[in-house]
């Protein structure tokens, strides 16, 4: 019977070890999310070993993993063998799930989007960077969009990758002699789009789905409005078509995380469709920050920005009545940045909600 018993306990370790974290089994809750965006492969990576340190059940990369910015998909493949060859990252690799989207950068053109010639390619070699299955229906659909879904019922969390990039209508550029900083200025055409036919009916399909927390993942910022740059609102009718898909669907406890920006911020807004607080959570800028954009307006904001490399963890408290959620930003060296505290009751459709 002990040799039973140590058999089965040898064969439990390995089906953890081939999982990549015993802790991210999708029939074990989990408790938490670590996230971050914006690594250039070719410099220093520390941050690795302080978002190990805080042992999280999933990690995702929310884009511009890489920075490539190319048309040639040996280049890519070779700034792709950058990252996963970095002892940091392997090590993280080796103790949860790695989860990941993409942005602009890692999809192949600055600000790109469905124009960017070499889409399929670069679908490619995401892929293969980032171990995808064989059996995984990402291989045969255009677009890098997937969902997961981790924890038995009453602790589901559904994450959901959003691909902002493969499908995305060209941006309207602000005319430089009119006021205003930035690049980017709101296109209200109607056939514009942000996600494309087919990803949105597979969002739709997603939001139907019953869990108990989702977390959204989207590239670039959805509830920060104001700077110039890119961000849903530069598709406002995209915008309010997924505020409204989440209310029709009747989607309970979502939260957005964002990256792009290159610092952390948190953001927050009452949305008529969907009845309930929204709030976005950015991280960016895992190793390169950008100080010179820490200016920008938000007039969503909630608290403090956040200078400096990031990553951020999102904590759930199963055990608690009303499940909080703890929204963190954490600085590269691992210390608390920023925190906001919310309960799942506070994230529901409310009829009369004020």
């Amino acid at each position: 019977m002990k040799r039973i018993i140590e058999s089965l306990a040898t064969l439990s370790a390995i089906t953890c070890l081939a999982f990549a974290g015993c802790a991210a089994a999708p029939s074990q809750a989990i408790s938490r999310i670590a996230f971050g965006s914006c690594i250039k492969q070719d410099q220093p990576q520390p941050i690795w070993n302080s978002i190990v340190a805080q042992e999280p059940d999933v990690f995702i990369l929310l884009g511009d993993n890489i920075y490539a910015d190319t048309i040639d998909m040996e280049k890519m493949r070779t700034e792709y063998a950058k990252l996963t060859a970095a002892p940091g990252y392997v090590a993280l690799k080796e103790t949860c799930k790695i989860l990941a989207t993409w942005d602009d950068h890692d999809f192949g053109q600055n600000d790109g989007g469905a124009d960017y010639p070499m889409r399929a390619g670069s679908q490619r070699e995401f892929l293969r960077a980032f171990d995808e299955p064989a059996d995984s229906p990402r291989w045969n659909r255009p677009g890098v969009y997937d969902a997961h879904i981790f924890g038995p019922a009453g602790k589901r969390v559904q994450i959901i990758l959003l691909d902002t990039r493969y499908f995305r209508s060209p941006l309207r550029r602000r005319d430089p002699r009119t006021p205003g900083s930035g690049a980017y200025v709101a296109n209200h055409d109607p056939a514009a789009t942000m996600l494309g036919d087919a990803q949105w009916k597979w969002l739709e399909d997603q939001l139907r789905q019953p869990a108990e927390l989702r977390i959204i993942a989207s590239g670039i910022q959805v509830v920060s409005e104001d700077h110039g740059w890119e961000k849903w609102m530069n598709l406002p009718r995209e915008r309010e078509r997924l505020f409204g898909l989440i209310g029709d669907t009747n989607a309970q406890d979502v939260l957005f995380i964002s990256g792009d920006r290159h610092f952390a911020e948190l953001s927050k807004m009452e949305s008529e469709a969907v009845n309930y607080p929204l709030y976005d959570l950015t991280s960016s800028g895992m190793n390169c920050a950008r100080p010179e954009w820490y200016a920008d307006p938000n007039r969503h904001r909630v608290g403090k920005m956040i200078v400096g490399d990031n990553f951020a963890i999102i904590t759930v408290d199963w055990n608690s009545p009303n499940p909080q959620v703890c929204l963190e930003i954490h600085t590269h060296e691992g210390g608390l940045a920023l925190q906001q505290c919310v309960g799942l009751g506070e994230l529901k459709r409310v009829a009369n909600r004020g």
